[in-house]
């Protein structure tokens, strides 16, 4: 998500974050309008493999769809953000790199996406831009519903392992986010914030 300010919405620029090119164009697109201080790394391909059978191939789309892309969007928008001396970054990585079976790309990526939130704080806060991660899950988006049927019985042990006794709402990991990306989140970098209903201390990996 490209964002100019937290209130601003309704203006689409479809990319296909797995090219460099593509996401390149969209970024010089997204940037005509003047620099872009709120960025939000919010893309998800899953794989789901085990590693005796996940191809090399699906790790190198994970790799570019779920980690290269924040790293090149990220780039791109810094620059403005320096200008400005203020910036918010949020990286949205995912309970899963925490482990979970069949996630082996997935998970990799996404524990990249932590290790880079902590290292860009490192690098950009004396700039005054904050970075940060969300770590959502279980969450009912089409990415989540794809790649755990709700008919299933891994789903509803999913589900069961969760204490609050729900799947979470897009509106939940929204709140974190906008938290984030607040004005009065200036004292906050680095964290990685779990938006999952408590499941990093219950019994089922999501």
């Amino acid at each position: 998500m490209l964002d100019r300010e937290p209130s601003a919405i309704g203006h689409s620029i479809i990319a296909d974050l797995s090219d460099k090119e593509s996401t390149a164009q969209a970024l010089n697109e997204a940037l005509e309008g003047g620099p872009i201080t709120r960025l939000v790394n919010n893309v998800g391909a899953v794989f789901p493999s085990s590693l005796e059978e996940l191809s090399l191939e699906s790790f190198d789309l994970s790799m570019a769809v779920n980690l290269r892309s924040a790293i090149q969007c990220t780039q791109a928008l810094v620059p403005g953000m320096k200008e400005a001396g203020f910036g918010r970054i949020v990286n949205m990585t995912s309970r899963a790199s925490l482990g979970k079976e069949l996630r082996s790309v997935y998970s990799a990526a996404k524990a990249g996406l932590i290790g880079l939130t902590r290292v860009w704080a490192l690098e950009l806060s004396p700039a005054g831009i904050t970075t940060n991660a969300i770590g959502p899950g279980p969450i009912a988006t089409d990415l989540f519903l794809k790649a755990n049927p709700m008919d299933s019985p891994r789903s509803k042990a999913i589900i069961d392992g969760v204490p609050v006794g729900r799947l979470g709402q897009p509106e939940d990991v929204a709140a974190a986010a906008a938290f984030f990306l607040s004005d009065d989140a200036g004292f906050v970098t680095a964290q990685t914030l779990y938006v999952c209903g408590g499941l990093t201390v219950g019994v089922n990996p999501v």
